[in-house]
């Protein structure tokens, strides 16, 4: 069994933990406002934007040995780079100023996800943070396109507010799938034992930041 299928295999448990989150289930059976949807793309602005220096970081830490996949972190790179700036862009879409989003601060569950992502890459192994990529592409992957047309069509939104969701839906399969022949190249079991616990880790983290959610006040966060 290759990486990808043991990630797949072994972090149901996990997987289930995020996806039942109580605001995923009401998303799709349309109990939700705009807050919930604003509340959700602020917290992807808090961890988006560091997705370009952690890939940074992970590309600077691996070994010679692995100069494969430090090409492809250079390739991860020019992909993700200003994603961030198209979700506060959906914010404003929304009606709200996208400076407050910009100028605020992260939820609890966010700063945490983001830290650990750091002291992964920087303290115990860089190749743990595919574990992160294993979860938020998945996640994305799995939920964005159907989430983007149940908020669209409950709040009447013009389609410049789904950027986000919609670059990182269906039509990002072949993202995944560039991701999925990188996971089967690793063999070492060690390393692939690392990459599917920071997976585990990385599935509850995100999971509580959804949980969060319904909790926050937008006013309250701003610096």
């Amino acid at each position: 069994m290759n990486l990808y299928e043991r990630l797949q295999n072994e972090t149901a448990a996990e997987r289930e933990y995020l996806l039942g989150s109580p605001i995923i289930q009401r998303c799709f059976t349309g109990e939700f406002e705009l807050d919930d949807y604003i509340a959700f793309l602020s917290q992807a602005y808090h961890h988006v934007k560091h997705t370009v220096p952690l890939l940074m970081a992970v590309g600077s830490r691996l070994p010679e040995e692995k100069e494969w996949l430090r090409e492809a972190v250079g390739e991860y790179i020019e992909e993700e780079m200003g994603h961030q700036e198209w979700i506060l862009n959906d914010i404003q879409a929304c009606g709200l100023d996208k400076n407050v989003i910009r100028h605020s601060k992260p939820a609890e569950s966010t700063e945490l996800m983001v830290s650990y992502a750091y002291d992964t890459v920087n303290r115990v192994n860089p190749l743990g943070f595919f574990g992160m990529v294993f979860v938020l592409e998945g996640t994305s992957i799995a939920l964005a396109d159907a989430a983007a047309t149940k908020i669209q069509g409950k709040l009447n939104l013009k389609k410049e507010a789904f950027s986000y969701l919609t670059s990182h839906g269906s039509l990002d399969q072949d993202h995944i799938v560039f991701f999925e022949n990188l996971m089967k190249k690793i063999t070492d079991r060690d390393e692939q034992d690392l990459i599917i616990h920071c997976a585990k880790r990385f599935y509850k983290l995100y999971g509580n930041i959804f949980r969060e959610l319904p909790h926050l006040e937008l006013a309250d966060s701003a610096a």
